[in-house]
């Protein structure tokens, strides 16, 4: 009687759940005639219906009602955990009183902790046993499902942010995030954009304008991330339309299963091959969907080196199972089922079921996966000469196929992690390998012909985003765009403006501005609103010319185009600030950090130039106030530090402003104010008295 009851209950649950998505959606179509027009045009198709970009997401809870047992599964995979509210359930890490982690360089200390039940981040710094400089960091959200790593995400007014300690629960231990270490912490300041939100979770609702602002973001990936859009599905199967998918593809949703092989990998590879993606121009984050080609939206490009053929980064699966001989060679061979035209061929499903997690598999699940095509006895390769089969019972060396031609590594990008690697081949002696690295070139994993632009664009990103200390990468993207003409100056402005930006040569960068004309490049060539924000950044960098040239008229007026365009890239209203802080418009400077403040209360640089305005403006001990806020959050801070010893130095307190100047040219030798400052406090010293 209970469980009849308690099915009841379940089916009104979801009748009602499906009346309130239906209602919602469809009512404008609600008539026999919209339902038959429908169901007609359900019937005739041979392309997916959910590709086109006015079909909406349910998810993933729609989707259980039907598919209960899949999604209880899918939800325990990485992918289903692999983002969520930070909750003790959610950690993998451990907690106590010992776990610190130091930063050498930065010379911080961070120790996580829980309070209650949100978790926080510790940054501190001693003198001897004395603490001399705290900050606590509430924790938002876990990233990682745990099985390499947990990474930590805060939150302020929509704005997410990375913390600067992981837990690696490979190794068992906290250490600095991946790109924080080497001196390279940004502790607290790591925007967390589109691009990496849009993997490492469902589509979050993205505030356009912004660089890292959301309306709202989900908890871990779902259905719909992998079989798209649901909203056709649901109302075909309400108005009962049904398909045996043992004779015929459904398309009112992705099956991946059913897609030809290149869309199949297309759908893998939008997120595991993590590289240097160039979108096309239009598109987003947010514009591929399961059955369209990736190329279609973004080419990805991994750069080629010498030496390092061994070597490969967390999020490569796609690249390195594209260098593998069973893969090549696998790409033409014919499905025997036309319904699964992927079984002819190798793919990521070939050996691995999405909706199980790797960890619940047996041991010898992937080597029966290679035996399904390679007879046992096969191998002709094992020797004791190689020393990855070495680690090998001699037993089973003709059945550990992933031990030896799928080696497990440390991934270059992420320390303290293991992955297996997806290039399979035939292991070579540690003695033949190259140890010289150099750079070939970079290339278009995901599309054999790139178009010129794009490869441009790519080595203009690879500069900017993977290798600064590559400034050769700036001289190849310049091929890509001849300048010769007014014509082709125009056509590539943007790219333009980007490399010589990059090269620090503002007066080259500004004689394009000449070419097209400020006032056309403002009015005419600079309008456009996107995701990437492509227009407001080219403007920002053609501001940031002008500004290091001392045009502050031109400065302010490219910077407030960057603005009007993205208002919620908080730097460029800090910059648009400077610029008018050194035209003397005092008044508006001000409004631009104080609406930087009402987004970020903790942003550094917006807090040190406010206390600069009140400074000037006679407020001496508010501006104090903002400095000493600014340097309670960043005590290393190169401009709060000058900022603090100006106001000493207004006080007259010029012992403690000696003390703050030499403390910041011992943070940094070669800044010239502070030496010049410090030369002309000893010059007064016998006024000190007076």
């Amino acid at each position: 009687m209970n469980k009849s009851k308690n099915l009841l209950k379940y089916l009104f649950a979801g009748l009602f759940l499906s009346f309130v998505i239906f209602s919602a959606t469809y009512c404008h179509t609600s008539t026999i005639s919209s339902k038959e027009s429908f169901l007609a045009k359900v019937d005739s198709a041979h392309l997916y219906l959910n590709i086109n970009d006015t079909v909406k997401y349910v998810g993933a809870h729609t989707c259980m009602l039907c598919h209960q047992s899949i999604y209880d599964s899918f939800m325990h995979t990485g992918m289903g955990e692999s983002f969520d509210i930070a909750t003790k359930k959610k950690s993998s890490a451990r907690f106590d009183s010992h776990e610190v982690v130091y930063d050498k360089f930065k010379d911080f200390y961070y120790h996580p902790f829980w309070k209650d039940d949100s978790l926080y981040v510790l940054e501190y710094r001693l003198k001897g046993r004395d603490t001399i400089y705290r900050h606590e960091q509430q924790i938002n959200y876990i990233i990682g499902s745990g099985m390499h790593t947990n990474s930590h995400i805060y939150r302020v007014n929509g704005y997410l942010y990375q913390a600067p300690i992981t837990f690696y629960t490979q190794s068992g231990k906290w250490d600095l995030a991946p790109g924080f270490s080497d001196g390279y912490n940004s502790r607290f300041s790591r925007e967390v954009g589109l691009e990496c939100m849009s993997c490492h979770n469902s589509y979050p609702d993205f505030t356009m304008g912004s660089t890292n602002k959301y309306k709202s973001v989900p908890n871990g990936i779902a259905c719909e991330r992998c079989h798209g859009a649901g909203e056709v599905h649901v109302r075909a199967i309400q108005l009962g339309y049904k398909v045996d998918t043992t004779k015929a593809i459904d398309y009112t949703i992705v099956n991946p299963a059913k897609l030809p092989v290149n869309l199949q990998v297309d759908l893998c590879e939008r997120c595991h091959l993590q590289g240097n993606a160039v979108l096309k121009p239009g598109k987003s984050f947010y514009d591929f969907r399961p059955g369209m080609k990736l190329s279609d939206v973004e080419d990805v490009f991994m750069p080629k080196y010498t030496g390092m053929e061994d070597e490969y980064i967390m999020a490569s699966h796609m690249a390195r199972m594209k260098m593998s001989k069973c893969y090549l060679s696998s790409l033409n061979a014919p499905s025997k089922n036309p319904l699964k035209p992927y079984q002819g061929s190798m793919t990521c499903v070939t050996c691995h079921n999405p909706h199980v997690d790797v960890r619940n598999v047996s041991d010898n699940y992937f080597n029966q996966k290679c035996m399904s095509c390679h007879t046992k006895g096969s191998c002709k390769q094992i020797t004791l000469e190689i020393e990855e089969c070495n680690t090998v019972p001699a037993f089973a060396r003709d059945t550990n196929c992933i031990g030896c031609h799928m080696p497990k590594g440390n991934t270059i990008d992420i320390p303290h992690v293991i992955t297996t690697d997806h290039y399979i081949r035939i292991p070579i002696k540690k003695e033949d390998k190259k140890k010289v690295k150099e750079f070939i070139t970079l290339y278009d994993v995901s599309n054999d012909h790139p178009s010129a632009e794009t490869r441009g664009i790519a080595f203009i990103q690879q500069y900017a985003h993977f290798e600064s200390d590559f400034p050769l990468l700036l001289d190849s993207a310049k091929h890509y765009f001849p300048d010769n003409t007014p014509a082709l100056v125009k056509k590539s402005f943007s790219p333009l403006i980007d490399i010589y930006f990059y090269k620090q040569d503002y007066k080259h960068l500004l004689y394009y501005v000449g070419v097209m004309q400020p006032q056309f490049v403002l009015d005419s060539m600079l309008v456009h609103k996107d995701y990437a924000n492509t227009d407001a950044w080219t403007a920002y960098r053609i501001g940031e010319a002008f500004y290091q040239v001392n045009n502050m008229r031109g400065a302010e007026a490219f910077y407030r185009k960057a603005v009007k365009l993205a208002p919620y890239v908080l730097e460029f209203n800090n910059k648009l600030g400077a610029a008018l802080v050194a035209l003397n418009k005092l008044d508006e400077a001000e409004k631009s950090y104080d609406f930087i403040l009402t987004q970020d209360p903790e942003f550094i640089s917006a807090l040190t130039n406010k206390g600069y305005i009140l400074l000037r403006n006679g407020n001496s001990q508010q501006a104090k106030t903002y400095y000493d806020k600014a340097l309670a959050l960043s005590p290393d801070d190169k401009q709060a530090m000058l900022n603090m010893a100006g106001w000493y130095i207004n006080d007259k307190q010029f012992d403690k402003a000696e003390e703050g100047l030499k403390a910041v040219l011992k943070k940094y030798p070669d800044e010239e104010q502070a030496k010049t400052l410090l030369q002309q406090l000893k010059g007064m010293g016998h006024k000190k008295a007076n």
